[in-house]
């Protein structure tokens, strides 16, 4: 558990090999997300990128859903409803002013998710039942995702007469086909565990969540036996990629390859694969905060 982490949303515990698990633990509400998630996300997410022992983050939850995205009742209060208060200020686009600071407020939302994405370390979702609204806006956001054989997908947003905005609709038409991420937003219909997987949103489907999660904690020791320098380079120039021209990546990769490229370190990983065993590295640098 990290020191000083609100639990209220989720647990964050450092398993053995590098490994961290993140679990949503508000079943009861379907692990729905209310403004205090998100800021508790980022600041889960960026000490473990700044302690630098994580070498793979994998995001699950509990309950029979993944997440319902974010709680109605937010909205309701927003709107003046009961508890409104900060978050009916936050949501008021009535004057120029206000629209100003509706914009800076959603910004830090959206770095919120942004945290995973930036990470050094890959992230992994495992997802069973319902990825909704923002917790798809959370999936998107992360490297690899599985999922249950019952889980289902869907940009809740358009049935209450918005658009997603926290990066779904940024993000999606990267991972499946752009015509599959224009049909999710346009309509919000659900996108089932099979199609998801034929389209490349999630890399596999498993018959439940205990074996959805199984899978996500495999594929994450697979991947924190790997020489954390090279994975943290290799991510690095996957996400630069995306939105650059293929010139423009391969000098990104002249200058990143450079300032990671560690012959002691790819020995050790030689050594490790010749073996049949998981490498033996340090754990990447801390960040000092500043």
């Amino acid at each position: 558990m990290l020191a000083g982490m609100d639990t209220t949303h989720f647990t964050v515990e450092q398993l053995a090999n590098g490994v961290a698990h993140l679990r949503m633990n508000r079943p009861e509400r379907l692990n729905a997300m209310t403004p205090s998630f998100f800021p508790a996300l980022r600041d889960a997410v960026a000490s473990l990128n700044a302690e630098g022992a994580a070498r793979v983050l994998v995001i699950s939850s509990t309950g029979k859903h993944f997440c319902a995205g974010m709680a109605l009742d937010v909205f309701a209060s927003g709107a003046g409803g009961a508890g409104g208060g900060e978050l009916a200020s936050m949501l008021n686009t009535g004057t120029s002013r206000a629209r100003l600071a509706f914009q800076d407020s959603l910004r830090q939302l959206m770095r919120c998710f942004d945290a995973i994405e930036q990470a050094r370390f890959p992230v992994i979702a495992a997802v069973q039942g319902g990825c909704i609204g923002g917790g798809l806006d959370l999936a998107a956001a992360c490297d690899l995702r599985v999922c249950s054989a019952d889980a289902f997908f869907s940009v809740q947003e358009i049935h209450i007469g918005m658009a997603a905005d926290l990066g779904v609709l940024q993000r999606l038409p990267k991972i499946v086909p752009p015509a599959v991420a224009r049909e999710m937003a346009f309509t919000g219909e659900r996108l089932p565990a099979e199609r998801a997987l034929a389209t490349g949103l999630v890399n596999a489907v498993l018959p439940d969540a205990e074996a959805t999660l199984a899978r996500a904690l495999a594929l994450a020791e697979a991947i924190a036996g790997k020489s954390p320098l090279a994975i943290a380079g290799s991510k690095l120039a996957l996400n630069y990629a995306i939105d650059h021209p293929t010139g423009e990546a391969l000098d990104q990769m002249t200058l990143l390859q450079s300032a990671i490229f560690d012959i002691e370190e790819m020995s050790r990983a030689i050594a490790a694969w010749k073996g049949k065993t998981a490498g033996q590295f340090d754990p990447l640098a801390p960040v000092r905060p500043v």
